[in-house]
């Protein structure tokens, strides 16, 4: 008769069967956003005003032990009266406990409202951090709704504790508290922005980032919500002919519906009587960097976001970067991959890092090299690297053991190849969560799958893991500091003809920049899509070297050969795909360079002789805007994959919104 069962899970939206459901009691412990915020909030006030914490806490204590000791005097006092005789008042004891009680009652109610007032002004003073909990809670709800995108994209609420709380201590202090509550804000945004992104594909980092900003904007009330609905939905009124030619059809019934709106009226009327002013504008290579024409320039910038979807959709994706830019500053768009090393230093023996891999790159050299510097190395048998398949399971599982109690380092690649052992794995990372030796590592690496239904890579495991993608940056701009990222300064010292092998190795970063990013035109950039890859640029690099070394000249016509023809021409099976990586070598791999006359691209010459810092500030300095120029394209050669893209954006941004709003 005492038996009870209760039964537990971790699953976000479990499904049992309806019979099951009838004879139990559901209990929904799901975190709400008001809920989370007031955790954080207790959590960010116990950080940072600690003496206020442990009075709410002290005076909730007191405040229930009133409650309690009120409730017993009444039963005391019930009990009393139920047993007492006929004549209640000639019972000298119940009249005395009769006068206690009161006399009890009344001094618990002077303390509770002397506790209230107490109560009273901590909340006032906890309230200061209120907003930094609020954006924190924000986030939290923007990262669980990711798996949306991909099922890899998998969030627990403990992991994100411990960003909230590292971001804590890396705000900066000040004694103003209204500065100090900015600057915590300030801090958390950026904290779980470089943690989510790190995980995140090229691809989806622009609809996160979008997302956020959206999302914060709302929360502090400073964009309408029904011109940003507009804008993820964007309706047009159907069967309309445009009266420019400079807009389409579909361009022109956006801006009928807009101009529907109090905010945009007239806007269909102005275009069309000062057709040769918006044509300029719409013409324009780069319109989201231009000015609106007449008064239309002093909308803010949702409500010139608006505008652009209708008039230019295939820069969206541009002006999205610039709304982000302006709204949460630049270092949100910059693409710059967070550094391998400081990501270990997140991770513990109860936290694994898990690489979601991507075609042509190798996350490995990046743990061999850290294993190198502290120490754990295949040599010293405490770096153990077992690449997963048929029979590797209990190999791995005997790894782990050892590594767990001795400290060693364990990568486990490929695990999505051993489907019916992924249980054993969460299971058994789960175990080892707590009492590991202190150097314990577990690295994992799987291939995304490419689609929902075939996820297998259980959630618990994704949830308690740093992810990371190694997935090449988009953008000639963020490509070349990623090629650059692969060598040091040491690198750049190595050769005897140092002006010469600078020069030449720079012109390789650009050109694997410019050959890598090619691939998204599609057939316009490439005819077939080609896995070219950082270790081409490396083994480029040594043969670049080794040939320096071994000439008195530099051998132009040999180097563009093997780069052209094997390290990258390797790839290439079509024909006028490999006339067009020759083509690129020869402008790219000139003479001239030396001297810093050679163009690598309209307003970008070759860099002059600087170290490995200065070629980095170069390339932010003097490198122009993304353009198809950068590739020796046409300006037009964009229009089909932006256009796409934009509309994927706004698309998965749309079925992100929280359905509550």
């Amino acid at each position: 008769q005492d038996f009870q069962l209760y039964l537990h899970t971790k699953l976000a939206n479990p499904h049992y069967k309806p019979e099951l459901q009838a004879q139990t009691t559901l209990i929904n412990f799901t975190v709400t956003r008001t809920g989370l915020e007031d955790q954080l909030l207790a959590e960010v006030v116990k950080a940072d005003r600690p003496d206020l914490e442990e009075q709410k806490a002290e005076l909730t204590r007191q405040q229930n032990e009133y409650k309690i000791l009120l409730k017993s005097l009444e039963d005391d006092l019930l009990m009393r009266l139920s047993s007492a005789g006929d004549d209640i008042l000639s019972d000298s004891a119940l009249v005395e406990n009769l006068e206690s009680t009161k006399k009890t009652a009344a001094e618990i109610e002077v303390k509770v409202t002397e506790a209230k007032k107490t109560s009273f002004e901590i909340d006032k003073a906890r309230e200061l951090y209120r907003p930094a909990a609020a954006r924190a809670s924000v986030l939290y709800f923007i990262l669980n709704d990711l798996n949306k995108i991909n099922p890899m994209y998998q969030f627990s609420l403990k992991a994100f504790s411990v960003v909230f709380d590292v971001a804590i201590q890396r705000a900066v202090m000040d004694s103003d508290v209204g500065i100090r509550v900015k600057n915590l804000t300030d801090s958390i945004t950026f904290q779980v922005f470089q943690y989510t992104t790190r995980g995140l594909f090229e691809c989806d980092k622009l609809i996160f980032t979008a997302q956020m900003a959206f999302q914060i904007l709302l929360m502090n009330q400073e964009i309408n919500p029904v011109e940003l609905d507009f804008l993820l939905r964007f309706p047009t009124m159907p069967n309309i002919t445009t009266p420019v030619d400079f807009i389409s059809n579909v361009g022109w019934g956006a801006i009928k519906s807009l101009s529907a709106m109090e905010e945009f009226r007239n806007l269909d009327r102005d275009i069309e009587n000062n057709a040769k002013r918006w044509r300029k504008f719409v013409e324009a290579e780069a319109p989201e960097k231009e000015k609106f024409p007449q008064e239309w320039k002093k909308k803010d910038a949702l409500q010139r976001l608006c505008m652009m979807r209708a008039l230019r959709p295939d820069r969206m994706t541009y002006a999205v970067q610039g709304f982000v830019e302006e709204n949460l500053g630049s270092r949100y768009i910059s693409n710059k991959s967070v550094p391998f090393n400081e990501s270990f230093q997140e991770s513990g023996p109860s936290t694994p890092i898990f690489f979601i891999l991507s075609p042509g790159v190798d996350p490995l050299k990046d743990v061999e090299l850290l294993g190198k510097g502290l120490g754990f190395t295949a040599a010293h048998k405490n770096f153990l690297n077992i690449s997963l398949g048929q029979g590797q399971e209990v190999v791995a599982e005997e790894a782990m053991e050892r590594a767990y109690l001795h400290g060693h380092w364990v990568v486990l690649q490929n695990v999505h190849l051993v489907k019916l052992w992924l249980p054993s794995l969460e299971k058994k990372i789960e175990e080892q969560s707590e009492g590991a030796h202190e150097n314990y590592r577990l690295f994992l690496s799987a291939d995304p799958a490419a689609n929902a239904e075939n996820h297998i890579i259980p959630q618990s495991i994704l949830e308690t893991s740093i992810k990371i993608t190694n997935e090449p940056p988009t953008g000639v701009h963020a490509n070349l500091h990623k090629a650059l990222d692969n060598f040091t300064q040491e690198t750049l010292e190595m050769c005897s003809k140092e002006a010469e092998f600078k020069s030449i190795l720079f012109s390789l970063c650009y050109f694997h920049a410019v050959v890598a990013e090619r691939r998204k035109f599609g057939p316009q950039g490439w005819n077939k899509s080609y896995p070219f890859n950082t270790g081409d640029l490396i083994i480029s690099m040594n043969v670049l070297f080794n040939y320096l070394e071994a000439n008195n000249r530099v051998p132009w016509e040999d180097l563009r050969y093997l780069f052209g023809e094997i390290m990258y021409g390797g790839h290439i099976t079509d024909d006028w795909d490999r006339r067009l990586c020759k083509i690129y070598l020869e402008e790219y791999m000139h003479p001239d360079q030396l001297d810093g006359e050679l163009m690598l691209a309209p307003g970008f010459a070759t860099p002059p002789n600087s170290d490995y810092a200065g070629y980095h500030n170069y390339i932010n300095q003097f490198l122009p805007q993304e353009s198809p120029h950068l590739y020796g394209l046409h300006p037009n050669a964009e229009i089909g994959f932006l256009t796409a893209t934009s509309e994927k954006l706004f698309r998965t941004v749309f079925e992100l919104q929280p359905r509550e709003s």
